[in-house]
C-alpha cells in the first residue's frame, strides 16, 4: 500500500451535513501563515451521528485515524494522530480551533494537520537585526485530522469528523523520522546530565558520546541531536552579547601590548558591533613557517558560550605533532566570511598560502578557498566524513555496519583510481545501496577525499586515522574551555603552551630513543642520523620492503615489481646527474617520504645517500626556532659564525645536563663534523674565522 495514501479519499468524505442551528463559526488562527495555505472545505465537514460511530475503547488495535473515532479529550486525539504521523514518516502540529460565539454555546472543532502545511509568511526586513535565512520545510500539504466535540447525556467527548492522509512530499522511514523537531526530546534527566557534563568543560560531541555509552546505545540514536544539546545549553546562559564582544577585543589589545608579535583582526557591522574575529600567536607563526606547507583547517565547532562557529588551524611538525597555526570566530559562516578569515589568515602568515588545506564538507569554505587561496588544493578530512557514518549507515546496514565500514577503508587507502572506482561499484552492489543519497554524495566528492585521487599533493600524513585523532585530540583541548568569550583567547595560548612544551618533551624522548637499523644500508644509516625518529620510522618501513622488490632497467627507467608477481608494478625514473628521481605511486609528493621504489632503484644504482632533496627540512632533526634563525639569519660571514658559536653554545649547555644528551649530542656531531670535513675550504672563510679564533 502507498504510504502516502493510505486512507480512501471516498471513505474521508462520507460525513453527514451539519444542521443549519451550528450557526455563525468564530474561526482562530494559530499560525497567520495557515489561513492563506490550508484550505479545508468547512461545508463538507460535519458531526457523525452516533449510530455511524465507533468508541476508541473498542478499537484499540486499529492504527489509522477513523470517521468517528472518539477520545475523552483533543489531548488525546493529538497523541494518537501523532503515533500515527510517525509510524507513517511524518510529524504534526495544531493548526486551528472553531466554535459558536460565546461560550459554551456550540460545537467546538480542531484541527491537526502535517508539519509541512502552509507556506512560511515573508519577514518584513529589518536592518538592526541579522536574518536568518533558513530554508522553510513548509509546502502547503493537505493531509490532516480534524476533531469536534460533542456532548451525550453530560459527558462531552471528542469525535473524528474529517480525516485526509494525502501528501505532497515524500515520507520519510523509520529511521529517519526520529529526527523531526517533533520527536527529538531532551528528558529531565538527560537535561541534568547535560548541564554537569558542560560544567567539566567537555564538548558537545562528547557529551553525546558518553551518553549513548550510558545507554547502551548505538551512535547516532539518542531522542534529540547535537544542535538540540547546544539550544539546550544556551538557553541556560543570560550572556549579553556586545559587553562580551567588548571584553574580547580589549584582552587582544592587552596580549598585543605585551607581545608585540600577537596578531589579530576584527570587522565590525554597521551598528559597530563585533562581527568577525582572528587571531594568531608569535610561536604559531614561525612554526607556519616549516611546516605550512600542509593544513587543517576545523570549523567543525561552536563556542558554546555563544552559539559562534569556530574556525582552527592547525599542522603536523617534524615530529609528527600537532602544532597550532590559528584561530577565528565568525557571527556567520556564510561565503563573505570565511573569505574574511582566510584573508585575516594569510595577512597573518606574510602572504604565503598552504599547498594544501583540508577541510569538512562546506560549499561556502570551497568556494571561499577557491577565491582566497587559489593555488591550494583543497581536500576533505577523512575524519569529518567518517565520524557522520554512524547516523548515516548504521540504521541502514544493521549488523552489517563494521564489515561495510571495512571496505570503506580498504577503497580509501587504495592507489589505483580504477581499483576504487570498480571496487566502489562492487561495495554499492554487495551492500545493496544503490539508492542511498549518502554514498551517492560520496561518490560524486570522491576527487576530495579518497586517497587514489589525492596521492600527488602533499599531505603530511594528515589523512591517516592515526593522525587525524591526534589533531582532532589537540583541537578539543581548545573546546574544553567552557568560560567567557573574553577569556576564551587566553585559554587558547595557554592550551597552545602546553602542547609546545608536551611537543618538547615528547621530540626529546624520541631523540632519546636508540634507533635500531634493520637494513644495515648505508642509505638507513644516513637518514637516521638527518630525519626526526619519526619521520626516520616510515622511511625504515620503506627501506625494508624495497628488499622485496624486483627492478627492472626499461628505455625510459626502470620497472619495479614485487618479486611474487608476475604482471604489474611501479615505474620509475631516475636523473643520476641530477640528483632526481621519481615513481608513479606518488608517495613521496603525497608524505615527505621516498618510496620503496624509488629506493630500490637507488640501492642498484650504488647509492648509498639518500639525495638532499629527498630529505626535506620539514622533516629534519632540526627546531623550529633554529631554522628560523638560519633563514634570517644575516648575509655576513662573521655574524653567521658568530651565530653558529651561539648555536654550539646552546648545544653544550643542554647536553650536559644528562648522561643520555650527552652520548646523543657526541653521536651527531662526530658524523656532523666528518661531513664538514668534506666540503671544501675557501680562503674568505679563513680570514672570517682568524680574529674569532683569537678572541676564544
Amino acid at each position: 500500500m502507498d504510504r502516502g495514501s493510505l486512507v480512501d479519499p471516498l471513505w474521508v468524505n462520507e460525513e453527514i451535513m451539519m444542521s443549519e442551528e451550528a450557526g455563525q463559526m468564530l474561526v482562530v488562527y494559530d499560525d497567520p501563515s495557515d489561513q492563506r495555505s490550508l484550505s479545508l472545505d468547512d461545508t463538507s465537514s460535519t458531526e457523525e451521528s452516533p449510530d455511524e460511530t465507533r468508541l476508541s475503547l473498542e478499537t484499540t488495535n486499529d492504527v489509522v485515524p477513523y470517521i468517528g473515532q472518539r477520545f475523552p479529550t483533543h489531548d488525546a486525539a493529538y497523541e494518537f494522530y501523532s503515533e500515527f504521523a510517525k509510524q507513517c514518516g511524518f510529524s504534526i502540529r495544531r493548526h486551528r480551533t472553531e466554535g459558536k460565539d460565546g461560550v459554551g454555546k456550540g460545537l467546538t472543532r480542531r484541527y491537526f494537520v502535517c508539519h509541512r502545511a502552509g507556506n512560511t509568511p515573508i519577514k518584513a526586513a529589518n536592518e538592526t537585526k541579522p536574518q536568518r535565512n533558513r530554508k522553510s520545510s513548509r509546502c502547503g500539504c493537505q493531509a490532516y485530522m480534524r476533531i469536534s466535540k460533542v456532548t451525550e447525556l453530560g459527558a462531552p467527548e471528542w469525535r473524528v469528523t474529517g480525516f485526509a492522509n494525502h501528501h505532497n512530499h515524500e515520507l520519510l522511514e523509520p529511521n529517519q523520522v526520529r529526527f523531526l523537531p517533533a520527536y527529538r526530546t531532551i528528558s529531565d534527566t538527560d537535561k541534568s546530565r547535560i548541564l554537569m557534563f558542560a560544567k567539566t568543560g567537555i564538548s558537545v560531541q562528547q557529551m553525546m558520546r558518553l551518553m549513548e555509552l550510558e545507554k547502551c546505545m548505538e551512535p547516532g540514536y539518542l531522542p534529540f541531536t547535537e544542535k538540540d544539546v547546544r539550544n539546550l545549553l544556551q538557553s541556560f546562559r543570560k550572556l549579553d552579547p556586545e559587553d562580551e564582544s567588548v571584553d574580547l577585543l580589549r584582552m587582544c589589545r592587552n596580549i598585543k601590548e605585551k607581545d608585540p608579535n600577537f596578531k589579530f583582526e576584527y570587522t565590525l557591522d554597521p551598528n559597530n558591533r563585533l562581527e568577525n574575529i582572528a587571531w594568531s600567536y608569535a610561536s604559531s607563526v614561525q612554526a607556519y613557517e616549516i611546516f605550512g606547507d600542509a593544513v587543517v583547517f576545523d570549523t567543525t565547532h561552536r563556542l558554546t558560550e555563544l552559539d559562534m562557529p569556530l574556525g582552527i588551524w592547525v599542522g603536523v611538525n617534524n615530529y609528527g605533532v600537532p602544532c597550532f597555526f590559528g584561530c577565528t570566530l565568525l557571527r556567520e559562516e556564510n561565503l563573505r566570511s570565511l573569505s574574511w578569515a582566510l584573508k585575516a589568515f594569510l595577512g597573518f602568515m606574510d602572504g604565503k598560502p598552504p599547498q594544501t588545506i583540508l577541510t569538512d564538507q562546506n560549499m561556502c569554505l570551497k568556494e571561499a578557498i577557491a577565491m582566497e587561496m587559489p593555488a591550494t588544493k583543497h581536500a576533505l578530512c577523512i575524519w569529518m566524513i567518517v565520524v557522520k557514518f554512524p547516523s548515516w549507515f548504521n540504521a541502514v546496514l544493521g549488523e552489517r555496519y563494521n564489515e561495510w565500514k571495512a571496505e570503506f577503508y580498504r577503497l580509501y587507502n587504495l592507489e589505483s583510481i580504477e581499483d576504487f572506482e570498480l571496487g566502489w561499484r562492487d561495495m554499492v552492489n554487495s551492500f545493496g545501496l544503490h539508492t542511498n543519497r549518502h554514498i551517492a554524495n560520496l561518490f560524486a566528492l570522491r576527487t576530495q577525499w579518497a586517497l587514489p585521487y589525492l596521492r600527488s599533493h602533499f599531505f603530511a600524513g594528515m589523512t591517516t586515522t592515526g593522525h587525524s585523532k591526534a589533531i582532532n585530540s589537540f583541537i578539543q583541548r581548545f573546546l574544553s574551555a567552557q568560560t567567557r568569550l573574553a577569556h576564551f583567547v587566553e585559554q587558547v595560548a595557554v592550551a597552545v603552551d602546553f602542547k609546545d612544551q608536551a611537543a618538547e618533551q615528547q621530540t626529546m624522548q624520541q631523540n632519546l630513543q636508540n634507533i635500531c637499523l634493520k637494513t644495515g644500508a648505508p642509505m638507513e644509516s644516513h637518514a637516521a642520523s638527518v630525519l626526526t625518529p619519526f619521520a626516520f620510522s616510515k622511511l625504515q618501513e620503506q627501506l625494508v620492503l624495497a628488499a622485496h622488490y624486483a627492478s627492472f632497467q626499461m628505455e625510459d627507467g626502470f620497472l619495479i615489481r614485487h618479486h611474487t608477481k608476475l604482471e604489474g608494478g611501479r615505474k620509475v625514473y631516475w636523473v643520476p646527474q641530477e640528483g632526481i628521481i621519481s615513481c608513479s605511486c606518488h608517495q613521496f609528493e603525497f608524505s615527505g617520504i621516498l618510496c620503496r621504489h624509488a629506493l630500490r632503484v637507488l640501492s642498484t644504482g650504488n647509492c648509498f645517500q639518500i639525495p638532499d632533496r629527498y630529505l626535506p627540512i620539514r622533516w629534519r632533526r632540526i627546531s623550529t626556532h633554529s631554522v628560523k634563525l638560519l633563514q634570517t639569519s644575516p648575509s655576513d660571514h662573521t655574524e653567521r659564525i658568530q651565530l653558529l658559536q651561539s648555536m654550539v653554545s646552546s648545544l653544550v649547555a643542554e647536553s650536559a645536563k644528562s648522561k643520555e644528551r650527552l652520548d646523543l649530542a657526541t653521536e651527531q656531531v662526530s658524523f656532523l663534523v666528518s661531513r664538514i670535513r668534506q666540503q671544501p675550504v675557501s680562503s674568505q672563510g679563513l680570514k672570517d674565522i682568524s680574529p674569532i679564533h683569537r678572541n676564544l
